[in-house]
């Protein structure tokens, strides 16, 4: 009968010492395997957190043109807005950018009545961080986090865009800024230019459908002031909208000394089919480097109106061809349409 086969508690003893020694090997070779691995996880974190100490705060970054998206719709402001309600537009408020050779002068941008930076420069905006500028934006004549502005005095929204442009010109270096507005704010700048010392400060001042010179709102500011107390009820709700009036006590006072001041380019940018600067003539400014725009006079497939400007491909190169008149770019002419854009 053959032998039975040892159960393995039973290994004969001459078997024993190599099984030990067999164990030895394979528990030498964990433990160092473990400690390898134990270094090299100590060393990668010990690597990543000196780089992350040793790596400097970001430093400040001459403009460069870039490639971002550039949505010719209003449907794109409001859009961010719903989104991002109250966010910078994208290409702007990098206070580490500085303006190049080219483009020496930060581009600020100043929205209209009610609007906001959200919803007023989704195109613009990209567009001219594109095409290498500094570009810069604020909420102004409102209340904080609230998705309306520029519904308040327009003085005091002269002065929070004054303090704003002290702001750039410390973080950029630059001698000088060039603004662009839109309704509201297209105007608004020339009373920081006239009575808050900005002459100084501004190379160019384009205005996109601005209320220069007060709106009759197609007859609605006529037809409230035919109504006991309608004018001052509308002044209690925006007082910005009352001084915009044709007529107005504080547009008396803008306009007494001339539409410019010396040292100061002006662009006016218009639309015929203008809605609420009424009659759209009277967003023209007269006298000195003044240069007026009707987008009609260029291409008869564009029927803009107030709020579509800034949507505009034809009128945001006219805003190009403004801010840097020696590098003109084609114009061009595409279908736009009312409040959409092109």
């Amino acid at each position: 009968m053959a032998p039975a086969h040892p159960h393995p508690s039973q290994t004969p003893d001459s078997t024993r010492p190599a099984q030990r020694r067999a164990a030895r090997r394979t528990r030498a070779r964990i433990r160092a395997r473990t400690t390898l691995s134990a270094l090299a996880v100590a060393a990668i974190l010990g690597a990543t957190t000196v780089a992350t100490a040793a790596r400097p705060a970001a430093a400040a970054s001459t403009a460069q043109p870039v490639n971002k998206p550039v949505p010719y719709s209003f449907a794109a402001g409001i859009a961010a807005e719903l989104l991002t309600p109250g966010a910078a537009p994208p290409g702007s408020n990098d206070f580490g950018c500085k303006p190049t050779a080219a483009h020496p002068y930060p581009v600020v941008l100043v929205h209209g009545t009610f609007g906001d930076m959200t919803d007023s420069w989704q195109a613009l905006s990209p567009l001219l961080a594109n095409h290498g500028y500094c570009v810069f934006a604020l909420n102004y004549g409102g209340a904080a986090g609230s998705i309306f502005q520029g519904y308040e005095e327009i003085a005091a929204g002269a002065g929070q865009l004054s303090a704003f442009i002290d702001q750039v010109l410390s973080a950029t270096g630059a001698a000088k800024v060039d603004i662009v507005g839109h309704s509201q704010g297209g105007m608004l700048p020339r009373y920081y230019l006239d009575f808050l010392g900005g002459a100084n400060k501004v190379d160019a001042l384009v205005g996109l459908s601005p209320s220069n010179h007060g709106t009759t709102l197609d007859g609605l500011f006529g037809l409230l002031a035919a109504f006991p107390g309608g004018s001052s009820f509308l002044g209690s709700l925006c007082a910005a909208c009352t001084e915009q009036a044709v007529g107005s006590s504080f547009l008396t006072n803008l306009n007494a000394g001339g539409d410019t001041v010396p040292g100061v380019r002006y662009t006016v940018i218009s639309t015929k089919y203008d809605e609420v600067v009424t009659p759209y003539t009277s967003q023209f400014l007269s006298g000195p480097s003044v240069t007026n725009i009707t987008l009609q006079n260029q291409c008869g497939l564009d029927f803009a109106d107030h709020l579509a400007v800034i949507y505009d491909p034809v009128a945001l190169n006219d805003v190009l061809n403004a801010l840097d008149p020696a590098h003109h770019v084609p114009v061009g002419c595409t279908l736009v349409l009312p409040v959409l854009g092109g």
